[in-house]
C-alpha cells in the first residue's frame, strides 16, 4: 500500500465488505496491490462464537472460517477499486485445494495472502495462504461471482 493511500483499519473494511460481527474474519489491510494481492489479518481470540462449540476445553478454529477469511480478504481485494463496490457482492463458486496444515487457536495471528489468477467483470479465480507465525494453517484457490447486491 502506498504512503499516499489511505489506512485501510477496521473502518475501511467496513466500507468495502458486507460482512458484520461474528462473521467478519479481517481485522486489517497489511497491504494491497490493486488487480494483483492482498496481505491482511485477523487476531483470533478465545472469546470467538465458534470457539463455544469447536471444541470445548480445546479451541481450534473451524477450518472452514479459516478459507472464509481467505475468502473476504480475497472479497476486499477484488471489490477495492471496483467502481460502485457498494452494490456488489462476491459469491463462492468453487473452492479447490484447499489444506489444513496447523490448527490455528485463540492467540494466534492470522496472516491471509491472497492472489489474483484470473480476474473477468463477473468471474475471479484467486489463490491464498492463511500463516500463523510464518507457517501455512491453510491454502486454497478460490473461484467466486461478482453479482448484483
Amino acid at each position: 500500500m502506498s504512503s499516499d493511500e489511505q489506512e485501510m483499519d477496521i473502518r475501511w473494511i467496513f466500507s468495502v465488505l458486507p460482512h458484520r460481527y461474528p462473521f467478519l474474519l479481517v481485522d486489517r489491510v497489511l497491504e494491497i496491490e490493486p488487480g494483483r494481492s492482498i496481505r491482511a489479518f485477523k487476531n483470533v481470540t478465545a472469546n470467538e462464537e465458534f470457539f463455544n462449540g469447536h471444541f470445548p476445553g480445546h479451541p481450534v478454529m473451524p477450518g472452514v472460517m479459516i478459507i472464509e477469511g481467505l475468502a473476504q480478504a480475497a472479497g476486499i481485494l477484488t471489490l477495492h477499486d471496483r467502481p460502485h463496490r457498494e452494490e456488489t457482492l462476491m459469491y463462492f463458486t468453487g473452492i479447490d485445494k484447499a489444506r489444513f496444515r496447523r490448527p490455528v487457536v485463540p492467540g494466534d495471528r492470522l496472516v491471509y495472502e491472497v492472489e489474483i489468477l484470473r480476474i473477468r467483470e463477473r468471474y475471479c479465480k484467486l489463490s491464498g495462504r492463511a500463516l500463523v507465525d510464518g507457517n501455512v494453517a491453510a491454502e486454497a484457490t478460490m473461484a467466486s461471482a461478482l453479482v448484483d447486491r
